[in-house]
């Protein structure tokens, strides 16, 4: 029988033999391995942040423009209180057009790209109430701006959600409220000392900025795997989780559910043709 003390040292186990292993493989030079969330770099997912909500800013600024502004395009224009009460409000018809086709768009175009396409629509909408010589043209500018907001009011917060790691994703969402009553605050504070048609040009710069920085964030991992646009998943969520953080993981999961969402959708379309 072999002496006891010849014998190799056994394994250590539980919490402190993971240590122990981690300890052994930085000693010996090799790095330890690291999850997939939280290690990475953040700085992407931040600044795709700061620059969408740009569109819920805008939406504040839209919904807060009629107050301070009634003043000024009623006496300017020339309009009774009850066609200005029209101007007002229309901004909830064309909200609601918006949001009646965003799901939609977001899902052919994209998120980016129906982005910048609200934005778009915003920037006319408001360089038509600048240059408005009557109630019509209120009422048309107004229309574009809530179909800007409508749109922007599903499509920005979507976008946030599928770009934030799991465990800042709730504070992220939390923005686009937040810049939503920003935007309808500083309406209400810069209106009271601009006049109506300089307030305008106050409502064109989030949209300029929004059209602008969209140009440099990388579209949504996950609108980009359920597409089936394989390359440029993998390489829009490493750039979002950083260039050396393991995406594996994360990678498999989006898969997964994004093959689940194909195979509800092609299901309800099977249903409706057959039944």
């Amino acid at each position: 029988m072999r002496d006891a003390r010849w014998l190799p040292p056994a394994a250590p186990t539980g919490c402190n033999g993971a240590r122990g292993a981690t300890r052994t493989a930085a000693a010996a030079g090799e790095a330890p391995h690291r999850g997939s969330e939280g290690q990475g770099s953040l700085w992407m997912v931040l600044f795709a942040t700061a620059v969408v909500v740009c569109g819920s800013f805008e939406f504040g600024t839209c919904v807060g423009y009629s107050a301070p502004a009634q003043v000024g395009i009623v006496s300017d224009i020339g309009l009774s209180n009850s066609e200005y009460g029209v101007f007002a409000s229309v901004l909830t018809i064309g909200a609601m057009l918006g949001a009646l086709t965003s799901g939609r768009l977001a899902d052919i175009l994209g998120r980016k790209m129906t982005m910048r396409f609200a934005a778009v629509v915003g920037i006319f909408g408001w360089l038509t109430v600048y240059f408005a010589k009557d109630a019509m043209m209120l009422y048309a500018g107004r229309v574009l701006l809530g179909y800007c907001t409508g749109v922007l009011s599903y499509v920005v917060p979507v976008f946030i959600s599928e770009i934030a790691p799991k465990d800042i994703r709730g504070g992220l969402a939390t923005s686009n409220q937040l810049f939503i009553c920003s935007g309808c605050s500083a309406a209400y504070i810069i209106g009271a000392l601009l006049p109506w048609r300089s307030l305008v040009l106050v409502g064109l710069v989030p949209c300029a900025v929004l059209l602008v920085g969209l140009f440099f964030i990388p579209e949504s991992p996950r609108w980009l795997a359920n597409v089936g646009r394989e390359k440029e998943f993998h390489a829009s969520l490493q750039k979002f989780r950083g260039r050396d953080s393991d995406i594996s993981e994360e990678s498999a999961e989006i898969k997964v559910i994004s093959s689940q969402h194909s195979f509800h959708l092609s299901d309800n379309v099977d249903h409706k043709i057959f039944n």
